[in-house]
């Protein structure tokens, strides 16, 4: 018991702790400064920063680097040589939609690959206990294989929807309301795809019995059909029921 309590408070850690770091304390960062009158490129560049030296700082520490990381470090070097050339502080607005638009297309990429980003993130969300269940659903599970590619397209098409909303923002709105509308915009985004990603979750453990993420399954009602996962210990059951689209 002690365990999943201490797995869930890592969990919720490990969202909420990027969300402040990358969205919250850039935006305060950037406002005082403002309110000091800092000049825009620079106030942007300084909040930039924090999430830049953050994931430095977690590279260091984990002696691992991440993908994603290594985008917004580059990003924000790239995005501040050409502000210091060009004098403008769009360029660096535009960083935060460079940003959606690499992870999306990055996302969307993983389609042709073995297998897509959500499988990859229940993988990282539920660790090694849900691996093997997760493989072999993959393998022999047609609608968890469909489920998950509906979920790739939904995550990869909302950071590209992002990325535009942030781009024509950048160019057309004042400098100095861009940063917080920006947020706003992508964090609606996320909580709808979240929200949506949540019902699509529930409503294929609840009719096949497979998780996609490994969480906890409801159990099945009386008379409703479930899809098991064959074992090497265990012939291969008959399944029922897997006519249903797992993206309806």
């Amino acid at each position: 018991m002690e365990a999943v309590e201490l797995r869930g408070a890592h969990r919720w850690r490990g969202t909420i702790v990027p969300l402040i770091i990358n969205i919250l304390v850039p935006l305060v960062v950037y406002y005082v400064l403002r309110a000091l009158d800092t000049a825009q490129w620079l106030a942007l560049l300084l909040s930039c920063a924090v999430p830049a030296a953050h994931a430095l700082v977690t590279a260091v520490v984990r002696r691992r680097v991440d993908v994603f990381d290594l985008l917004v470090v580059a990003l924000l070097a790239a995005s501040a040589a050409t502000s210091l050339i060009s004098g403008s502080p769009r360029v660096l607005l535009l960083k935060d939609a460079a940003l959606p638009a690499a992870l999306g297309a990055w996302i969307l990429g993983s389609l042709f690959t073995s297998r897509p980003f959500p499988f990859h993130f229940g993988r990282r969300l539920r660790g090694p206990s849900w691996a093997a269940e997760a493989e072999r659903a993959w393998r022999e599970v047609p609608d968890f294989r469909a489920a998950l590619r509906g979920l790739t397209v939904l995550w990869g098409s909302a950071q590209l929807l992002d990325a535009v909303l942030s781009t024509g923002e950048a160019l057309a709105l004042p400098v100095d309301v861009v940063p917080v509308i920006g947020r706003i915009q992508s964090l609606a985004i996320l909580g709808l795809v979240a929200v949506l990603t949540v019902r699509r979750s529930r409503a294929f453990g609840a009719r096949n019995g497979v998780p996609l993420f490994g969480l906890r399954v409801p159990a099945a009602l009386p008379g409703q059909p479930t899809l098991r996962v064959a074992t090497a210990a265990e012939p291969e059951p008959v399944v029922a029921g897997t006519g249903t689209s797992a993206l309806a």
